[in-house]
């Protein structure tokens, strides 16, 4: 099936909801349907939502594939961004139409293939992380300001070094910093850490997550863990985490121990599971395409973002 995220000129997100009589009669989802014989992914795209919607689309990019199994079959949407489109969006068939803001997906209901969607909808292409230069708060202060400044919108503050306490006033002075610039943070500590503060969730180190039976916080959080193989990434996929950090892709001045994975490897382990992963390990701007090329959702890294 292909499947489209279509966001207007305000970043709002348009979703249609299925006529009751059918199946998972009543959810909400994102506009699309099946691919014909003949067609290309992007052609049915562009009927479906002429068809459902009366939008002609203009242009689109591929987002993300999703696999998923129901008791009785088995989907695959080809899901595609679509930014550049023309008509106004109303319901063709009859069914409500609405446009609604990214982190407001979470408040409708979806079928269980389009979780995947609303979570990678809501990110963006980079994930950087603040990390602590031996202990260096200063270092560390800067390093931060400047990712705000810069605009990005997710940011992990990953800081061992530190004591507990420090850490925990480094990261209360980040997250009011936070709030004057719409930038959301996400503490790599204990989950109960990140609800003490009220930051916007928490990432897992590979132990944790292999260490949990259900995830640790609900969907008011965002919480993502770091893998290595393809176990884990199935692990945070079967405890239905947000996203997932996968590497290291490419050889890294700060694990020179760590044997790099490469694009083909990622590529191949990416396939098997229906979550949002950032590529780790190497990682510099001009790897996005790469990434993404590879079935990545995005890049995450340290000093590639300074």
């Amino acid at each position: 099936m292909a499947v489209g995220v279509v966001e207007d000129a305000g970043g709002r997100i348009l979703i249609a909801r299925r006529p009751a009589e059918v199946d998972q009669g009543g959810l909400w989802e994102f506009p699309g349907g099946k691919i014909e014989p003949g067609e290309t992914p992007f052609d049915a795209l562009r009927r479906e939502l002429m068809e459902e919607t009366g939008i002609a689309v203009d242009g689109a990019e591929p987002m993300l594939v999703v696999r998923h199994d129901y008791p009785l079959r088995r989907v695959v949407l080809d899901v595609w961004r679509v930014r550049r489109f023309s008509g106004i969006a109303r319901g063709r068939l009859g069914q409500p139409v609405r446009w609604v803001r990214p982190d407001e997906l979470v408040d409708f209901r979806f079928p269980a293939a389009n979780r995947s969607i609303v979570t990678a909808a809501r990110l963006p292409f980079h994930y950087p992380i603040v990390e602590d230069a031996a202990g260096d708060l200063g270092a560390m202060r800067r390093q931060f300001r400047r990712l705000v400044a810069e605009g990005h919108s997710l940011i992990q503050l990953r800081a061992k070094a530190l004591s507990r306490t420090d850490f925990r006033a480094f990261a209360r002075e980040c997250l009011y910093h936070c709030a004057d610039n719409h930038t959301r943070l996400i503490l790599n500590a204990e989950p109960e850490l990140a609800v003490e503060l009220g930051a916007a969730g928490v990432h897992l180190t590979s132990a944790r997550l292999n260490s949990l039976d259900s995830r640790p916080l609900d969907d008011r959080f965002w919480v993502a863990a770091s893998c290595h193989d393809v176990s884990e990434l199935e692990k945070a996929e079967s405890l239905q985490l947000d996203f997932a950090v996968f590497g290291p892709v490419l050889p890294t001045r700060s694990h020179p121990e760590s044997a790099p994975l490469g694009w083909e490897h990622v590529s191949q382990c990416l396939q098997s599971v229906n979550l949002p992963v950032y590529a780790l390990g190497g990682m510099a701007a001009e790897h996005l395409a790469s990434a993404r090329s590879a079935g990545a959702w995005g890049i995450a890294g340290i000093r590639g973002f300074l």
